[in-house]
């Protein structure tokens, strides 16, 4: 599937990512679940609109199938760091380059397999749909502290009952809130725990920068 930038909408965006593979079998210590593709697309076509993709390093921190720095690819980031503590995640985010490679050429994707604590690159924008905290409480808390020391920008997703923890993170590290979306998450039945088909839950994106 070729898909153009001078054409591109937000929903021929999202379109292109639902084709994207997703877990297979989601790991729940690592909190795996798909991020929805129009909700993704609607994110990035905010950063793309707001210079914040054509052009950029770009570092996808716990890129699972790699969803998000896939998209950034495709709206013209340089370069896209995917980064994974989970080697069976970066094989499907390896595959779903694969499928996305006509849209793709003269950029690059760089696949790190280490946990985001111990990656040192520096990106112009950080993209991430970090674990929730819903097994292990604050398990976003790592990645956040990571992006901060890594780019000037960040697009974070959270429950959105984490605000207030967010912001003050934020603050302590010299970042500020410039723009905040939110968005009931719908979660299939994944895990064996799960009840129910299907969940909902409200989840902010936060766009951060460095003050």
């Amino acid at each position: 599937m070729t898909i153009s930038t001078k054409t591109l909408s937000k929903s021929s965006l999202a379109i292109f990512l639902s084709k994207l593979e997703v877990f297979e079998n989601p790991k729940i210590s690592f909190e795996q679940y798909a991020t929805d593709s129009e909700v993704a697309a609607e994110i990035l076509h905010f950063a793309y609109m707001n210079g914040d993709i054509k052009g950029k390093i770009i570092a996808d921190l716990g890129c699972g199938t790699g969803l998000l720095g896939i998209g950034a690819l495709v709206l013209g980031a340089k370069k896209v760091f995917f980064v994974d503590v989970d080697k069976e995640a970066l094989r499907k985010t390896s595959e779903n380059l694969e499928f996305a490679k006509e849209n793709l050429s003269k950029k690059k994707a760089v696949l790190i397999n280490k946990d985001v604590k111990d990656f040192n690159e520096k990106a112009d924008v950080v993209l991430e749909n970090p674990p929730f905290g819903v097994q292990n409480k604050h398990a976003d808390k790592p990645f956040l502290e990571k992006a901060f020391k890594t780019a000037n920008v960040i697009y974070s997703f959270h429950k959105a009952e984490s605000k207030q923890f967010i912001e003050k993170l934020a603050n302590e590290n010299g970042f500020e809130t410039t723009n905040y979306f939110e968005y009931d998450f719908l979660i299939k039945m994944t895990q064996k725990f799960h009840t129910r088909k299907s969940y909902r839950f409200k989840v902010g994106c936060w766009r951060m920068e460095n003050s």
